[in-house]
């Protein structure tokens, strides 16, 4: 009867769930390349992410993507020139990344300044499950004004988005530290 009660006791089945897990994101080593001639600004890109001209009208011709297909991310470039309308580029920008306190913990703004190559900036990190978490503009104050936003082609998570995040923001700050206007 001994032997009986250990052995049932013994084969007792305890299940026990294993812990949710993300897949694990291999990043590919650092390396910039520069832009073409066609556009009126250059700054270094990632060479692991494709450019990617936007199909627009003649307006709108200097408008490029930076795609990262493993990442499934993206980051959109619009380009204006400035006449006698930088406070509405500035207004706009602003009003687009704080649209998204909404679904963000919390907003923080990075000032950027490059006297010597006349790019000024702001970048903007919109922390938790926004549909857009780093947005950023650079202008010369005069002429020259252009915006950036990553989006990704997922559902915002922002733990599983997190060091993917975190790799694309390291090349958002390259480009904007190399970025000067043709």
């Amino acid at each position: 009867m001994f032997a009986t009660s250990i052995i049932l006791l013994g084969c007792k089945n305890e299940y026990t769930p294993k812990p949710r897990g993300y897949f694990r994101i291999d990043f590919p080593e650092k390396d910039y390349t520069l832009t073409p001639d066609f556009l009126p600004y250059r700054f270094e890109y990632p060479k692991y992410a494709a450019l990617v001209k936007q199909n627009k009208n003649n307006e709108e011709k200097y408008w490029i993507d930076i795609a990262y297909p493993k990442q499934k991310a993206i980051i959109h470039f619009s380009y204006k020139a400035i006449d006698n309308n930088l406070a509405t580029y500035l207004s706009d920008s602003r009003n687009f990344a704080y649209k998204h306190t909404i679904k963000a913990d919390a907003i923080s703004e990075s000032r950027f300044e490059n006297h010597g190559k006349k790019t000024f900036g702001i970048l903007y990190e919109i922390q938790g499950d926004a549909a857009s978490n780093l947005q950023f503009f650079l202008t010369d104050s005069t002429t020259h004004f252009i915006r950036g936003a990553l989006y990704f082609n997922v559902a915002p998570n922002k733990d599983s988005l997190a060091p993917v995040i975190d790799f694309i923001e390291q090349d958002i700050v390259h480009i904007m530290e190399t970025f000067e206007w043709n």
